[in-house]
């Protein structure tokens, strides 16, 4: 059988640098797109990079065009997006791919009900999960009634990740979560959200570890599931994780995580992330991600291909179900981490992490044998020096 090709968009991205490695070593012909042609994932060995003018937030029509473009140049099989904007406008417009092509993601229905925090809200809790206690804030009107002091600390959350800049255009704009830490500095991030960033949800700060899960579901049928512990992020009080470990699944968190994708009708990879209530053992919903994740690498790692695994379920194979990994494997983003140490040096203490010298001390704690680099890897030192590069750059 003639390995087939892949295009990866969003090259700039650890997953899809994740994703390129691991298809590469399964013997497929691995393409990767992205704003530059020198990108982390088109630097990887064996990936064959090229560049696209066109971004999927300013103009999601056009993205499409141009990609279905390349993937007929190129005679691509399968295209896997990285990132909610590019996943976004190509269900959106899928029409415009060529037939043929697999694109393993769920329904335009389905991402969508998924990306919505405030419909997810009700779909985890019946799916048998906590979550937050949370004010929901219809307009920018609802300012002036927000709760008192005693709510806070808080994390500011518009019901969706990528929203269009005004309801009159295609273009759009990613938003991000922010922590708050009273009314005044609640009313000022909100003020500075445009009127499509509403509803937006005010979510009391859960006290507690980040855990997700992460299902790879097919026709159905759970074909993969993995599960992992954030130990540090970026920033230190919740973000991006930098360092994470494996772990089992939760007997819990699997019930009701495959609850949940179920009630969706969902279709490709997804991870549902949590926080471990510190106080009731609980698992408190936080949100869905419906695509590959930023800490792939450590699932590759630890014995569950869930990109060779997807691209297997896009050309119609039946893989067998994967359940059983390596559990204490860590993963850790080298200059994330860098980021988080500089932030916990010039902050003073994240979470219940201690001091600066506690920081110094757990950055430079490693085990041997058990730890890994995300980007790093000496058959593959490319995308390393690249990213290394990039953030001294930025450091100046």
């Amino acid at each position: 059988m003639i390995p087939p090709r892949v295009l990866i968009t969003d090259g700039g991205e650890r997953p899809a640098l994740a994703a390129a490695r691991s298809l590469v070593a399964l013997g497929c012909e691995v393409h990767v797109a992205a704003r530059r042609r020198v990108s982390l994932a088109g630097l990887s060995r064996g990936v064959h990079g090229t560049a696209l003018v066109t971004h999927p937030l300013g103009n999601p029509v056009g993205y499409v065009a141009e990609v279905g473009s390349l993937v007929s140049r190129l005679g691509i099989r399968v295209l896997l997006p990285v990132t909610d904007a590019s996943v976004e406008a190509l269900l959106e417009h899928r029409a415009v791919i060529p037939a043929g092509v697999a694109l393993p993601l769920p329904t335009l229905a389905s991402y969508r009900e998924a990306s919505d925090k405030r419909v997810m809200l009700e779909r985890a809790r019946d799916a048998g999960l906590s979550v937050p206690e949370t004010v929901v804030l219809l307009t920018p009107d609802d300012l002036a009634h927000l709760p008192e002091a005693r709510f806070f600390p808080a994390v500011v959350k518009p019901h969706r990740s990528v929203t269009r800049l005004d309801r009159g255009t295609q273009s759009r704009h990613k938003l991000s979560v922010t922590l708050v830490h009273d009314p005044a500095s609640c009313r000022t991030a909100l003020a500075a959200l445009p009127p499509t960033a509403f509803p937006v949800l005010l979510q009391r700060w859960v006290h507690g570890v980040g855990e997700g899960l992460f299902v790879l579901r097919w026709n159905g049928r759970i074909v993969a599931e993995f599960a992992h512990r954030r130990l540090r992020e970026k920033p230190p009080h919740g973000g991006v994780s930098v360092y994470r470990e494996s772990i089992g699944v939760p007997a819990a968190l699997r019930q009701a995580g495959r609850r949940l994708l179920e009630r969706l009708d969902w279709q490709g990879v997804a991870m549902v992330e949590c926080k471990h209530d510190a106080a009731t053992g609980r698992y408190v919903f936080m949100e869905v991600n419906g695509r590959l994740w930023g800490s792939l690498q450590l699932a590759i790692d630890a014995g569950v291909d869930f990109p060779a695994l997807l691209v297997a379920c896009a050309l119609g194979e039946a893989p067998p179900e994967v359940s059983d990994y390596r559990v204490g494997v860590r993963s850790r983003w080298f200059w994330g981490d860098v980021d988080h140490l500089y932030m916990r040096l010039r902050d003073g203490a994240g979470e219940g992490r201690g001091g600066r010298l506690a920081a110094v001390r757990d950055f430079f704690r490693l085990r041997a044998g058990d730890d890994r680099e995300e980007v790093w890897r000496w058959r593959d030192p490319m995308p390393f020096l690249l990213e290394s590069l990039r953030w001294l750059r930025r450091a100046r």
